[in-house]
């Protein structure tokens, strides 16, 4: 299955420093576009991409991890969590999806990003989008919110957790002043947004983007408003 799309933060860097946002130059144009409408927010978890891939039953019968990209390593003990996850439901997996899946999740907790352990104390992973063979049409889907939650609900999965609705001016707002994690009491890493209505571009590419606390407090240009 292919691996995740990368996302882009909503606005452009300053080339001469990288860590520098230039605010109000959007880095797509339809971010801007769409700036006023409403976005779906979503925690951003500060661990490691994880596929999860669920062949077809002609395939070979099981499931397959990979990283972010095909070439990424996944540390012992994720890899461990995940057989104790995904292992004893495989055949819960072949009929939810014959026709085969990819589930897309954060691998998180201590050793996995620093700071990982405010997460977890032990390796988990967490559930943020699911990408289904549509073999009939010879496409493939990604499935909506509510059909997330369904596939969580029915493996034991967590689900990232929404935390907010609002426009991008909302977001950055939202992620220049921090916010509490779900997890616990330190600062969430940042925010994933999506259109309320799933949307994609001319060339068929998500429109999804995110930002992140540390984008305004280190070289940014609200350093002062930063409440740490």
């Amino acid at each position: 299955m292919k691996e995740f799309p990368k996302i882009d933060t909503c606005f452009k860097r300053d080339p001469e420093n990288l860590k520098r946002l230039i605010e109000g130059d959007w880095a797509n144009p339809i971010f801007g576009y769409l700036a006023n409408n409403k976005w779906v927010f979503t925690e951003k978890v500060d661990g490691t991409t994880i596929r999860v891939m669920i062949p077809t039953q002609e395939g070979k019968n099981t499931i397959r991890y990979g990283g972010k990209t095909d070439n990424a390593q996944i540390s012992a003990k994720l890899v461990t969590r995940l057989h104790d996850m995904f292992l004893p439901q495989v055949p819960k997996m072949y009929e939810m999806f014959p026709s085969g899946a990819c589930l897309y999740g954060e691998g998180y907790g201590a050793g996995i990003q620093k700071g990982g352990g405010n997460y977890h104390q032990d390796q988990n992973f967490i559930l943020f989008d699911v990408l289904v063979n549509d073999p009939d049409h010879d496409r493939q889907w990604w499935l909506e919110r509510h059909n997330i939650e369904d596939v969580a609900q029915k493996l034991g999965l967590d689900v990232v957790p929404i935390i907010n609705k609002g426009t991008l001016h909302d977001m950055v707002a939202m992620a220049r002043t921090g916010f509490t994690s779900t997890w616990g009491t330190f600062k969430a890493e940042g925010i994933v947004a999506r259109p309320e209505v799933e949307l994609k571009d001319r060339s068929g590419k998500r429109i999804i983007t995110k930002i992140k606390h540390r984008d305004f407090s280190t070289g940014g240009k609200h350093e002062d408003s930063i409440t740490e």
